[in-house]
């Protein structure tokens, strides 16, 4: 069987040794959701996704319930609506902390669901529902919204879309809540990372405007722009005001159906000679963010897993990292503004290297405005946006085969806003490193991938003052797949996979002799087989370990935690900075992590 995740992630399974062996995915994951049935009287199962708490003053929040509601049959019709209203009865109109909640339970037999969360256009969360069971399930996401403040403070359109169907097979509704937390200043209290971000850029930490980059209302979809294939361009105009000193394109994006295990997709050539029907273009994407034409940046997007993806079993209770709160990812443009301060309309494109349908993109533009002056002035210094550089080696014979792929790109783009600051130059620079190994073995049954993502930025800001102050992320994303496909009797067939995902994260930030660090290690490991038979799985299991590990200053913390069919085996969480950090091969993650220990 060729390329076994994408076999499993679309519509057919292309089979090799006879028709009998050709499923429907939709019926597969209907009936892993349903398998094993617990006992009526089981109390809902609660899914989460392993992540730092959100570090919030001691005060009292104000809270509000913006929406609640049941998504029903709801695909192909307009998103839900809400009115949102800033609170007013807080004792205090300055808030340190926001947070919106998404808290949802869901009975029977679904799918996954890609939702959004948008507020006048802005979206403000990109999600993907957990699949439930016949007792029951909850979940919920609290995101750290702080950074659109400015927006929060005016009366706006909360819109929700989330795509589901029901019918007689697929039963699950899901109920959902979401709510704002506004937390009041408490004095000196600002976490760590955004002490990062001010440091870096000498500004407050948020922005005076948000302008949406989505799709305009009315839809019977989602606000984002759906990339179709690797032609395809998404335009989106926008005027931004002529005293805007600063701005920072934060891009949100997902990928579905042919798309969705995009970093296993083979490459055309096998398919050709091999004459299958998948989903090819090989295993490199690339998200490329163009303004008026010329590229400003690119994204070089996390592997995302969503929660019925590659084996479902593996993702219940823990689900797969992002999977609940998708990242999303800022491109400084303020070297462009001298391009853009005129006071007319210009257009942001987004289009995605080698895309099959399909991917959902928009972006939300933050602006830092000049409240001492009415116009700012600018001018780009230097740009240069260095061409893909790819490379493609590949050994097959028949069904079996190696294929290595290492692509690369740089971004550096230069320039400087006279502002009532002064003159100030910005310089921002993105570097990134692919490379993809993937081998085909046993005729096509196994699958294996080993794959790796450099995402680097650095923003460098030079004062009147001479004063350099600077902010550098360096993020990796490692990915190992294993799939192996196993022909059983009485026509049944064996399906072992093994997961391992990485989000990896280094900042800091620097202004003349101050210095600021953190450092996030999200690992992940994930192993399980299942038996089907006549669409219908007969037995399987899926275990996880997850070990997350994040260092900021003086705030810390560490979860070791690992899963096995519903139950949780171990749970070990502290929040002490300890000095001498603990190696993760000390929890046994180096034992099933595939990289080494160079990345651990």
């Amino acid at each position: 069987m060729a390329s076994l995740l994408n076999l499993l992630l679309f519509l057919l399974l292309q089979p090799l040794f006879s028709t009998a062996n050709i499923y429907n995915l939709n019926q597969l994951r209907s009936d892993l959701i349903s398998n094993p049935t617990p006992p009526n009287d089981t109390p809902p199962t609660l899914y989460f996704e392993v992540t730092k708490p959100i570090p919030v003053p001691k005060t009292k929040p104000c809270s509000q319930l913006i929406l609640q509601h049941d998504f029903a049959y709801t695909y192909g019709k307009p998103p839900v609506f809400a009115n949102y209203t800033p609170p007013s009865d807080c004792p205090s109109q300055n808030f340190s902390k926001i947070v919106l909640e998404w808290r949802a339970t869901s009975k029977g037999r679904q799918f996954d669901r890609i939702f959004g969360v948008w507020l006048s256009g802005v979206e403000l969360l990109r999600s993907c529902t957990a699949e439930p069971r016949p007792n029951g399930i909850v979940w919920s996401v609290e995101k750290d919204i702080t950074r659109y403040y400015s927006l929060l403070q005016k009366n706006q359109t909360l819109a929700v879309y989330l795509g589901n169907l029901i019918d007689k097979t697929y039963t699950g509704v899901y109920h959902v809540n979401i709510s704002l937390h506004f937390y009041p200043a408490e004095e000196n209290l600002i976490d760590h990372d955004q002490k990062l971000g001010t440091l870096a850029s000498g500004n407050h930490s948020w922005a005076d405007l948000i302008l949406p980059i989505s799709r305009n209302l009315p839809l019977n979809d989602g606000l984002w722009f759906e990339i179709e294939n690797s032609t395809d361009t998404k335009l989106k105009e926008f005027e931004i005001p002529q005293n805007a000193y600063r701005a920072v394109l934060e891009v949100y994006v997902s990928f579905h159906e042919n798309d969705e295990s995009w970093y296993a997709n083979p490459t055309n050539e096998y398919i050709a000679a091999n004459n299958l029907s998948l989903p090819g273009n090989g295993p490199f994407r690339e998200v490329v963010v163009s303004i008026d034409g010329q590229v400003v940046g690119a994204v070089w997007p996390f592997t995302v897993i969503f929660t019925g993806g590659v084996n479902p079993l593996l993702w219940r209770p823990i689900t797969a990292i992002g999977s609940y709160n998708l990242p999303s990812y800022d491109i400084e443009i303020t070297p462009f503004l001298g391009n853009i301060l005129d006071g007319k309309s210009h257009k942001i494109g987004f289009n995605v290297t080698n895309a099959l349908n399909v991917w959902y993109i928009d972006a939300n533009l933050h602006i830092w405005l000049d409240k001492q002056s009415k116009r700012t002035e600018g001018q780009l210094v230097k740009h240069t946006s260095s061409p893909l550089v790819v490379s493609l080696v590949s050994d097959f014979k028949g069904l079996n085969g190696t294929f290595i792929t290492t692509t690369s790109r740089s971004v550096s783009s230069t320039g400087w806003v006279q502002s009532s600051n002064g003159n100030v130059t910005n310089q921002s620079v993105q570097k990134f490193y692919y490379s993809n190994t993937m081998v085909m073995g046993s005729n096509g049954n196994v699958q294996i991938v080993n794959q790796n993502i450099h995402f680097n930025d650095t923003v460098r800001i030079k004062l009147p003052s001479s004063i350099v102050q600077s902010l550098t992320s360096h993020k990796t994303f490692p990915l190992y797949l294993y799939t192996d496909y196993l022909e059983q009797k009485n026509n049944s067939y064996l399906l072992v996979t093994n997961v391992s995902l990485g989000f990896i994260e280094k900042k800091t930030a620097s202004a003349g002799s101050q210095f600021l660090k953190s450092s996030l290690k999200n690992l992940q490991n994930a192993e399980g087989n299942m038996v089907v038979k006549d669409h219908l799985v007969v037995s399987g299991v899926g275990n996880t370990q997850q070990v997350y590990r994040y260092h900021g200053g003086r705030s810390c913390y560490f979860k070791n935690i690992s899963s096995s069919n519903y139950t949780i085996l171990y749970d070990k969480v502290e929040n002490t900075c300890n000095n001498k950090a603990k190696s993760d091969r000390d929890f046994g993650l180096s034992r099933l992590w595939p990289f080494g220990a160079g990345i651990i």
